[in-house]
């Protein structure tokens, strides 16, 4: 009787958990989001049926993010940097068979941290989630991954098991933000050297219109500073000979200070935005690009031949109604320009041996 119980206990959690952000019932426990950061309104689990759960290696500063969508959703990619690291990105194009996915995976460890997707896969069949193939049921995960590999032991980094963490302590609570995940080991403003760095790192935001939500989920590793669109002003990026203080990447270029040759790919912002709102295949990659646009307002210089920005889009059309493509391209920009902020602001400053990454509170902005 006792065990029989606990079955059904079991089961009533499944549920709950398989319901998220449809109903009331049992969601699972969150990570605790660092106290230095202040609670903002939005995040993209506020869009129903998305889950969001993190792993962070304890071994180094490394991690992988994952944003699953249980019941499936439509889904697109976009890529604006020259050096991508992606898993199943052509089966999203509009043309294809498959027009639903059921998990995108964020990851540190530049291309080996692609297995972290594995695990995702092997965790969401165990749950019976999945595209039935006939001979069984097949998770649909892309991934995208960003170089952190300069900060700690690079021979440390996401694999299938800790993607499959990163599953199991997934729920619809809103996800930790900054030094966790994806974000673990990311620094922006490298442009000028990692020696002039900041940290980076993970961050979410979310709008609502009509009773139409998009989120946005972005791990920030970025070439570039990152900018504060309301204030024009440079919240994170590369700092001062001194490192004292903010250079303002964007004026010292114009100025004709030269930028410092980094390996390509050593960067990359990646990210996922969702939304409730009904979309076809083709809107979901428009909405990716249209995504671009947040990164472009957030991020400056952006999009370089040193990172591989890629976009997800997913659609899970739980509130079955949209407000058309102008206002979700709208809204996603905006999502994801907040998710940018958020990602430093709540990062906090990292010492990894001679490596030093302090974090946005940490200095002024440029005058």
């Amino acid at each position: 009787m006792r065990q029989r119980r606990e079955r059904q206990a079991s089961a009533a959690r499944f549920r709950g958990k398989r319901l998220c952000g449809m109903d009331n019932e049992i969601a699972m426990p969150r990570s605790t989001p660092p106290k230095t950061a202040a609670r903002p309104a939005g995040a993209i689990t506020d869009v129903s049926g998305i889950e969001v759960g993190h792993f962070t290696d304890a071994r180094r500063p490394t991690g992988c993010t994952v944003v699953i969508a249980r019941e499936g959703a439509v889904a697109g990619v976009d890529v604006r940097g020259a050096a991508p690291g992606t898993r199943e990105t052509d089966l999203l194009a509009p043309g294809n068979l498959v027009d639903k996915v059921h998990a995108i995976v964020l990851a540190g460890g530049s291309a080996w941290g692609l297995d972290a997707a594995s695990g995702a896969v092997r965790w969401l069949e165990e749950q019976g989630v999945g595209f039935n193939v006939g001979v069984g049921l097949l998770p649909l995960v892309p991934a995208a991954v960003l170089f952190d590999l300069l900060v700690g032991d690079a021979s440390v980094r996401p694999d299938a098991q800790a993607g499959y963490q990163a599953c199991a302590a997934a729920s619809c609570q809103r996800p930790a933000e900054g030094n966790v995940g994806a974000g673990t080991g990311a620094a922006v403003g490298k442009i000028f050297g990692m020696d002039r760095a900041m940290k980076g790192g993970i961050g979410t935001a979310s709008v609502t219109v009509d009773g139409v939500t998009l989120g946005a989920l972005i791990a920030c590793n970025a070439l570039g500073d990152v900018v504060d669109p309301d204030r024009g002003e440079v919240i994170a990026g590369a700092r001062t000979a001194d490192g004292k203080g903010l250079l303002d990447s964007r004026r010292a270029l114009l100025r004709g200070e030269p930028p410092k040759p980094l390996l390509a790919g050593t960067n990359t912002t990646i990210g996922v935005i969702a939304t409730d709102a009904a979309i076809t295949k083709p809107q979901a990659r428009k909405l990716a690009q249209m995504a671009h646009d947040g990164l472009a307002r957030s991020i400056n210089p952006v999009h370089t031949m040193s990172d591989g920005d890629t976009l997800f889009a997913l659609g899970t059309g739980a509130s079955g109604k949209t407000p058309g493509m102008m206002v979700l391209g709208t809204m996603a920009a905006e999502a994801t320009a907040r998710a940018v902020v958020r990602a430093v602001q709540a990062a906090q400053s990292l010492t990894v041996g001679a490596l030093s990454l302090p974090a946005a509170a940490d200095l002024a902005p440029p005058r």
